[in-house]
This record gives structure tokens, C-alpha cells and sequence, in this order.
């Protein structure tokens, strides 16, 4: 939305804050749910995929309520980076972080719109 062209929402930035913790809370549950899958259909998913994976979820969540501050959104980015790299852990990891890659590029593009880059 531009200067003169209102959203609408009452309070533009919490609802984009709504939007990104949501988001992080439902790869977190979606992390956690594909780990049993993964082990039984993956082969190799070891320990240490499954540390990993377990790592994301809980960054995943600690973000989510931390969207008040800035960095948190710049931190989020590069948890996506970051799970798109764990694919050399498992390739199912980088089918997740290419789908969550885009959830979350869609949540920073709606916030750019709405509220703003230096908010």
C-alpha cells in the first residue's frame, strides 16, 4: 500500500507479526512431524539430521515470538537459508527449505507492503 492508499488494518504491523509467527509455528509442526517420515523413508537421517531438524523447530518457535524486533525477520531468513543447507543432510530438507524459502519470502514481501521496510 502506498502513503494515500490506506491498508485498512488497524494496526498494519501487528498483523504482519501475526502472519510471520504463524508461519514459523506451522514449519515448526511441520518439521517436527517429517522427522518419523523421513527417518523410516530417508535411509540416513542420523542423529545428526535429527539434532538439526530439532534445532530448526526450536528456532522456529523462539522467532516466532520475537517478530517485535527487526532482526528477528533478517534471523528467520537465514533459518530458511539454513534448512535449505541441511539438505545435505537429507535431500527432504531441501524440498522443506525451498517451500518454507518461499512462505517466507511471500510473509517479507506482505510486510514490505504493508508496513514498510524499516519497521
Amino acid at each position: 500500500m502506498t502513503e494515500d492508499q490506506p491498508s485498512g488494518l488497524r494496526d498494519p504491523a501487528a498483523a504482519v507479526r501475526g502472519v510471520g509467527a504463524t508461519a514459523l509455528v506451522l514449519e515448526a509442526v511441520v518439521l517436527l512431524l517429517a522427522i518419523q517420515p523421513l527417518r523410516v523413508l530417508g535411509g540416513g537421517l542420523g542423529g545428526w539430521a535429527i539434532g538439526a531438524v530439532l534445532t530448526f523447530v526450536v528456532l522456529a518457535v523462539a522467532l516466532a515470538g520475537l517478530l517485535r524486533r527487526s532482526w528477528a525477520w533478517y534471523a528467520a531468513a537465514a533459518l530458511q537459508v539454513a534448512l535449505l543447507a541441511a539438505g545435505f543432510l537429507n535431500g527432504a530438507l531441501a524440498v522443506l527449505g525451498v517451500i518454507f524459502g518461499g512462505v517466507w519470502a511471500s510473509v517479507l514481501y506482505l510486510r514490505h507492503r504493508l508496513v514498510g521496510s524499516g519497521r
